[in-house]
């Protein structure tokens, strides 16, 4: 078998993946964030009175990994939680103002590294590299053959 002229794709792609979600990771913790942080928030925004179930569904944290976070982040005055009186089983996840001010923070955030990964790429580009990705990401989760 001949030896490859270049990096597997996948090696590539996972590199890229880890070095692109590092950064992140930086960006929001110097603002005073995280991922998991960032992905709550911006979940609650876009899905007001949210249950802790399909709040977890939406970020894709597990349940148990998302209560923790919800601990911390209702510790931190960012959003409350109530029980659903027709259904106790059920907690309704609401962002404080606090929470609001902090989504803001970390969007800024999110949009400045955002702004950074797209540095010397053109609109063309970045919406083939885009093409590219979900066709990667669709020969992987196809099954072989269809």
């Amino acid at each position: 078998m001949p030896r490859p002229t270049t990096a597997p794709i996948g090696v590539v792609l996972a590199r890229t993946a880890k070095a692109a979600g590092q950064a992140f990771d930086q960006a929001l913790a110097a603002v005073g964030g995280s991922q998991p942080i960032w992905q709550i928030l911006i979940a609650l925004k876009t899905h007001q009175h949210t249950s802790q179930r399909q709040l977890a569904d939406a970020v894709g944290i597990q349940g148990a990994t998302l209560t923790h976070h919800l601990n911390g982040m209702e510790t931190a005055g960012l959003l409350t939680r109530t029980r659903d009186p027709e259904n106790r089983r059920v907690h309704h996840v609401e962002l404080t103002d606090h929470g609001e001010t902090t989504f803001h923070r970390l969007a800024e955030a999110a949009v400045a590294h955002d702004n950074r990964m797209r540095t010397g790429l053109t609109d063309h580009e970045i919406a083939t590299l885009a093409t590219l990705l979900r066709r990667l990401a669709a020969n992987v989760t196809t099954p072989a053959g269809e």
